[in-house]
């Protein structure tokens, strides 16, 4: 039992580690070519933008009974990521307000990994395009976190 409980907490600890490089990579890729002005410039609003938009494209594709339901559900907290990195922004003179909005987005974040686990678990999306958006929003969390926590530094 606790073999198997350690070997379960090694391959999280790993899957965690990889994440984090993909974070890093995503980041040197990208790279900062000017001082952040403004809330685009930021790299985790452009990749909360970006995927706001992959679910919009994906709730499409439900069921119409669902488009009101569950559809409707993703598409608000997926949007909310980068509505809240914007109203974070604006506020940033205050520490507090700023951290504030950065960690509803880590929320919605979260929120949207939930919904779309869901939506594959109806058989709404298929699990080959759920896991790589539950991905891309486990990457967007910590992309998140890290701003969080480095902010004063841009």
């Amino acid at each position: 039992m606790e073999a198997e409980e350690a070997k379960e907490a090694k391959e999280a600890n790993e899957k965690e580690a990889e994440e984090v490089e993909e974070v890093k990579e995503v980041e040197e890729r990208m790279g900062r070519a000017a001082p952040i002005r403004h809330y685009s410039d930021l790299l985790v609003y452009k990749q909360a933008y970006q995927l706001a938009l992959e679910v919009s494209k994906v709730t499409r594709g439900f069921p119409r009974h669902e488009q009101y339901e569950l559809g409707r559900q993703l598409r608000s907290c997926s949007r909310s990521v980068p509505a809240n990195i914007v109203e974070g922004w604006t506020k940033r003179n205050s520490a507090a307000e700023f951290k504030r909005h950065l960690l509803i987005a880590s929320g919605e974040c979260a929120e949207t990994r939930f919904w779309l686990e869901l939506a594959a678990d109806e058989g709404l999306i298929s699990k080959d395009r759920c896991e790589p958006l539950k991905g891309e929003y486990s990457k967007l969390g910590m992309m998140l976190h890290n701003l969080w926590k480095e902010w004063r530094k841009l």
